[in-house]
């Protein structure tokens, strides 16, 4: 950006604002500062006055800046000539410390006066009085962007707060209102004036337009007897409008519009909160919640205004990106553009605000990725454009340079609309039309000429058009399908067909009936024309990238059932328009993973997750993963609704780590771990959940602590796309108390029960939004049946003297992972007891034998693609790893660990296994642990290496490290056999 330029510093400077001076308008030729100066001091009648402002104006830089302004600024000029003592108090007063006094006595003066008249009036004085101080701190480069935007807002505040306590008192002593505090009649009334645009986000221009919206909580109208809060209310809506845009010889407050209002040519000038929650909920447009992004409680009940707002966050911030709101809000721009015939960047004419690369581009780019977006990370719900691009470069959405690019030229642009509407105090955007009144602009601006205004100007609009352009106009081009393509014509042609098959189609013909059959549909989400439209236009490269995914045709039937299934697919349509690699992506889940184009056809939403910015960089951590879903739990409106953003949360985190697996990107042994993290993220949110819904309602156990215990996959984090949740819930509470303290009381063990009954509820029972995790509790000592919660010492008791073996085994994975606290330790402790208890070795070892010979029975052995339950498969590595620890626990404690890997790692240095044997067992279970994170991610069913796709038998083969599907079959066959070997060696022969 150039700059502007700078006033040499000068050691006559006086102090106040004069002090701070760093710019100032540079004078047209012919002018003189000294004669301008000589002419305005001649006029000053005051003596005093005038002798104070003769010797402030001495210093170079005061009178270059009170020239400037007598010569470019009528307005500003008139306020100087008819005030110069108001003048002199700015220059030679700190500007903070001014403006503090100013509204002190602008409130002082509104208290005093008894009429409408009077208010208005010292409401005028007051923004008069403002607007020279801020035009010599924005001018004189004293004070930053902020600074100015938010004295300007705060003026307004106080404006519009002041006038409505006055109506309030006004119509408190003529017996309309009886509100509880006389002294603040607005603080408990219920009605609440918003503060909307760049009004809300702290952000008015010089010479703004407030834009409010008046809503009224009739249950919380302070009404006297015999009133109704819509007549009063609107009765003083209207006046408080009057008194801020009464024109007199003093001027106007503030120009105020109420357009934003639910249909503001049908409603009244105030309008009922239900009636509009009614409204938004219903039939609410996207511009509507852009306009709520920047909406801000201004005057009159504050409290009401915050608790509207809350009631509003689910209108505003959608639970999914919400790539709808690119193309509504680009069309409200096309709009603007049309209408105002801006289609090029210029400089003579052109509108800072609304024109090509101004600051309506920059705050739709900013407002519009915030609606995208902003559901999902609350951190972006912020209202002004500065902080609104910061938090989306921190959250990936913007590229630094792109941010500082945008915030550079938005300050500058403002800066430049600052001048233009100081000018004569319009609200005007627009540069003028001729040369000469451009070069005035500049000059006022400190610029020497046209040409450097000219090149300064351009060079910060170029960017921002570009930005814009990026994220709304220009669409990346689709793939160019090789052959010829031509899918619409019926019959289909030969060459069609043969191009087709040319792509790995293996029904041309069945594949040319679907995608006639999209352009022909009646029902459902694509009867709509533009669905028809958008899917037409993607279809080529749809069926490219399908051509190497491993199945076209497979895909091909995945894509169309997912089409089908949604009844809105045009946000869908839209995103793979605008995301070709995405395309690709998804084109690869439909020809390989069944499993994952079914989840994707139910839940279309889970690509959020793939184009969030942080999907290429690491996995979430603990951390992370807890802080994003405490923020979506956070927007919940009641218990169903958090359970809903719970599935939500879920379905979208385990597509993107399993997208991520089948990419290549994560490890088998990291995806297990990610998997394990985000169950146990969602467990630990829901158990503190169903804690408080039970407390609500039957309070506590005295003394009362809980655990919740993951067994299994999940005790082991080696979880799948697929495993269920192995739990137990152990509980302890005051020996003295059997019963809760709540409105509903329950015994103790029926509590307990019951907060697990709803925690398995809150994780596995089907809502809107699906179902999270089946849950398995029959690892609890009662087993299938007897209470689903046990209390701390039954278990001990248990396990100490009834358990057998198999469960002893089963404990060797348990881990807390959600407690009251203090009470993970104690839990872990009884564990680890159980495990290293002296047992005796040949029973031991001769029970798990057994165990595994049932299941050979009950399962069967045979099937080398059953990687869990085959001869010399996973379950035979778990076993020798469970037994491990039962039988050298005792001696060993340091080999305990739920992972099946660690212990085997553990064992192996203890030499409680032979090297050979301990890197044969974890060989063989890094490589069944890949294999099966890719089958449990692709099928639904059992793999049969006969009718498998392509794509997934290269997907395998790539997971087992070897160059095709025959080589890794043939080596699994080998593995298999030295695994049963190690086992034997190591447990017993079966």
């Amino acid at each position: 950006m150039t700059r502007v330029p700078r006033l040499r510093p000068d050691d006559s400077t006086p102090p106040g604002l004069a002090a701070r001076l760093k710019a100032a308008p540079v004078l047209p030729k012919g002018e003189s500062a000294a004669k301008r100066i000589a002419a305005f001091l001649d006029g000053v009648e005051d003596a005093a006055v005038r002798e104070g402002l003769a010797s402030l104006l001495k210093a170079p830089k005061v009178r270059a800046l009170v020239a400037g302004i007598l010569v470019h600024s009528p307005f500003l000029a008139g306020i100087a000539t008819h005030h110069p003592a108001h003048l002199l108090a700015l220059l030679a007063e700190d500007p903070d410390a001014c403006f503090a006094r100013l509204k002190a006595e602008a409130v002082a003066a509104c208290r005093k006066a008894r009429s409408d008249e009077g208010v208005g009036r010292a409401l005028r004085r007051f923004r008069s009085e403002v607007a020279l101080l801020v035009a010599l701190a924005d001018i004189g480069d004293v004070w930053p962007l902020e600074t100015v935007t938010r004295a300007l807002t705060e003026t307004a505040d106080l404006a519009v707060a002041e006038a409505v306590v006055h109506l309030m008192s006004d119509f408190a002593e003529a017996g309309t209102l009886a509100p509880p505090d006389l002294k603040r009649p607005e603080a408990a009334s219920g009605y609440i004036v918003l503060a909307m645009g760049k009004h809300g986000a702290f952000e008015l221009n010089y010479s703004s337009d407030i834009d409010l919206i008046v809503f009224f909580d009739p249950d919380k109208a302070p009404m006297a007897p015999g009133k109704d809060a819509q007549p009063a209310y609107v009765r003083l809506t209207q006046r408080l409008v009057k008194i801020l845009q009464e024109r007199t010889a003093d001027g106007y407050v503030f120009r105020t519009d109420l357009r934003l209002r639910p249909d503001p040519g049908a409603t009244a000038v105030a309008i009922s909160v239900p009636a509009a929650l009614h409204y938004y909920e219903t039939i609410g447009q996207t511009w509507e919640r852009s306009a709520f992004i920047k909406a801000r409680p201004c005057a009159g009940d504050i409290a009401a205004g915050e608790a509207f707002l809350q009631e509003m966050q689910p209108f505003i911030w959608r639970k999914y990106l919400d790539y709808t709101a690119v193309a509504d809000v680009h069309a409200m721009k096309r709009q603007i553009h049309a209408f105002r015939g801006h289609d090029a960047v210029a400089v003579e004419g052109h509108n800072i605000k609304l024109g090509r690369g101004g600051i309506r581009e920059i705050e739709f780019f900013v407002q519009t990725q915030q609606l995208i977006a902003g559901g999902r990370n609350a951190s972006l719900r912020v209202r002004d454009t500065i902080t609104g691009l910061e938090r989306l470069r921190e959250a990936g959405w913007v590229a630094p340079e792109t941010r500082l690019a945008l915030e550079q030229a938005y300050r500058y642009l403002r800066r430049v609309e600052h001048r233009l509407q100081m000018v004569a105090d319009e609200q005007t955007h627009s540069l003028p039309e001729s040369t000469e009144g451009v070069t005035r602009i500049a000059q006022f601006l400190g610029y020497r000429d046209h040409a450097a205004f000219a090149e300064a100007l351009t060079a910060e609009l170029r960017p921002v058009e570009a930005a814009y352009a990026k994220l709304f106009e220009t669409l990346p081009p689709l793939a160019e399908v090789k052959g010829t393509l031509d899918l619409a014509s019926e019959p289909p042609k030969a060459t069609t067909l043969a191009s087709l098959k040319d792509l790995g189609f293996t029904d041309p013909p069945a594949a040319i009936a679907t995608v006639l059959g999209w352009q022909n549909a009646k029902s459902g989400g694509l009867r709509a024309r533009e669905a028809r439209e958008r899917v037409a236009e993607l279809a080529p490269a749809l069926i490219d990238a399908l051509s190497r995914s491993g199945d076209a045709d497979l895909g091909l039937r995945a894509f169309d059932r997912l089409l089908s299934r949604h009844s809105q697919p045009i946000e869908l349509l839209a995103i793979l328009r605008t995301h070709p690699g995405l395309l690709e992506l998804i084109s690869q889940i439909l020809g390989s993973a069944p499993r994952l184009a079914d989840l994707l056809g139910r839940r279309a939403h889970v690509l959020d997750a793939l184009l969030e910015p942080a999907f290429f960089g690491e996995l979430p951590s603990d951390a992370a993963l807890a802080a994003r879903l405490a923020a979506t739990l956070g927007d919940a409106a009641d218990a169903e609704d958090v359970l809903d953003r719970a599935r939500i949360f879920g379905q979208e985190q385990l597509f993107l780590t399993s997208v991520r697996v089948l990419a290549g990107t994560v490890s088998a042994e990291a995806a297990g771990q990610a998997f394990a993290r985000l169950a146990e993220q969602l467990i630990k949110a829901l158990y503190d959940a169903v804690t408080g819904w039970i407390a609500s309602a039957h309070g506590t156990v005295p003394g009362m602590r809980t655990a919740v215990v993951a067994m299994g996959k999940l005790g082991g984090r080696e979880m799948t796309a697929g495993s269920d949740l192995d739990l137990i819930l152990l509980y302890d509470h005051d020996p003295n108390e059997t019963a809760s303290d709540g409105p509903r009381p329950l015994s103790g063990s029926h509590y307990f029960s019951r907060l697990t009954q709803r925690l398995v509820s809150a994780l596995s029972a089907p809502t809107s939004e699906g179902v999270l995790y089946d849950v398995d509790l029959r690892l609890r000592p009662s087993g299938r049946s007897g209470p689903v919660a046990t209390h701390l010492a039954g278990f001990r008791a248990y396990q100490a003297k009834e358990a057998w073996t198999w469960e002893h085994m089963a404990l060797t994975r348990a881990r807390v992972i959600a407690a009251s606290p203090g009470f993970e330790p104690e839990v872990t402790e009884t564990i680890r007891k159980v495990l290293t208890a002296k047992r005796p070795a040949k029973a031991t070892l001769a029970d798990i034998v057994d165990m595994r010979r049932a299941i050979a029975e009950d399962k069967g052995e045979d099937d080398r693609w059953d990687l869990k339950y085959v001869r010399g498969g996973l379950i035979d590595i778990e076993f020798v790893a469970q037994a491990l620890q039962l039988v050298h626990g005792a001696r060993h404690p340091e080999i305990l660990d739920p992972n099946t890997m660690r212990v085997l790692d553990r064992a192996t240095a203890a030499g409680l296994v032979k090297p050979a044997e301990g890197d044969v067992l974890r060989n063989a279970c890094r490589l069944y642990q890949r294999l099966t994170q890719i089958l449990r991610l692709c099928l639904v069913e059992g793999f049969d290496k006969n009718k498998a796709s392509p794509g997934l038998k290269r997907l395998l083969a790539r997971a087992g490290e070897l160059p095709d599907f025959a080589t890794l079959d043939a080596h699994l066959a080998e593995v298999q056999k030295q695994v049963r070997k190690a086992f034997e060696a190591i447990v017993g022969e079966i």
